[in-house]
């Protein structure tokens, strides 16, 4: 079950509350996972009970997605806001610089969190921000097609898909490698978390001009790329590394977008390693 905690941050119109979704479980020194574009929380869970044995788990719904209202129209979408809003964030529930593991657009988010020293370490999932423009015009086309193909489906449709292996792929294997240990149930959720995430226009617009271009030193940083990325190609794992030059490149053979449903075991493993 969800906990939300609401915070003021400042815009430019003055102060503004936000509130933001979140799980919590485990013990030990607190890891903070952000999720990617258009998905939820629950992206986490193939790896949870694993991390949760050594950390103190915080999965996170971003503003404008999952179970997370969206962000006052005068509070922008873009890096520069809302990583130090998951800074507030983290003060407001009493965490101290935890570890940091995201996904996609929380990838670079959580390279951002490093880079302002607000985490204690970084692993990053296929992180945006590494992409050249026709590859961030193909992501973005991809994405905004999935979208599109979520809003379009009835819901009898989505829960009838999800029902067998091969209708698992038809929704989900843009993102995932092996669509099809993903539940059913997990399947027609995440389908409705992409067709419901107010914030997905606007983190896309926001999205367009970003490129993450600076080190982030001083900081264990992993960047971990899965071998059958489709949407975000695993040649920007090397664009990342060169960027970032302290950073560990690590690939993930036989995982997609989305790795942490496709091997649970090993990207468990590379953010304890990070963190550790």
């Amino acid at each position: 079950m969800a906990t939300t905690v609401s915070f003021t941050v400042e815009s430019p119109r003055g102060p503004r509350t936000v509130s933001v979704a979140y799980e919590r479980s485990g013990s030990g020194e607190p890891l903070l996972l952000l999720h990617g574009i258009g998905h939820h929380r629950q992206a986490w869970d193939p790896v949870i009970p694993v991390l949760a044995l050594e950390r103190d788990v915080i999965a996170v719904d971003l503003p404008g997605f999952g179970a997370s209202p969206g962000l006052p129209d005068d509070v922008a979408y873009d890096l520069t806001t809302v990583a130090p809003l998951l800074g507030t964030f983290c003060e407001a529930i009493g965490v101290d610089r935890p570890h940091v593991a995201g996904n996609s657009l929380g990838g670079l988010l959580a390279l951002e969190l490093g880079r302002e020293k607000l985490v204690r370490s970084v692993t990053a999932l296929s992180p945006a921000g590494f992409w050249t423009d026709p590859e961030r015009r193909y992501a973005f086309g991809t994405l905004r097609a999935m979208r599109l193909a979520a809003e379009s489906m009835p819901l009898p449709l989505i829960e009838r898909l999800s029902r067998t292996a091969a209708g698992r792929t038809v929704l989900t294997s843009t993102i995932y490698a092996r669509p099809g240990r993903r539940s059913p149930e997990a399947a027609v959720s995440e389908t409705l978390a992409l067709r419901r995430a107010s914030g997905f226009h606007r983190t896309l617009t926001a999205g367009r001009n970003i490129r993450f271009s600076d080190n982030v030193p001083g900081l264990p940083v992993t960047i971990a790329w899965g071998g059958h990325d489709r949407l975000l190609l695993r040649r920007q794992g090397i664009r990342a590394k060169h960027t970032v030059p302290g950073a560990r490149l690590v690939r993930l053979p036989g995982c997609g977008h989305v790795p942490m449903n496709d091997d649970p075991a090993l990207v468990a493993r590379v953010i304890l390693d990070t963190s550790r």
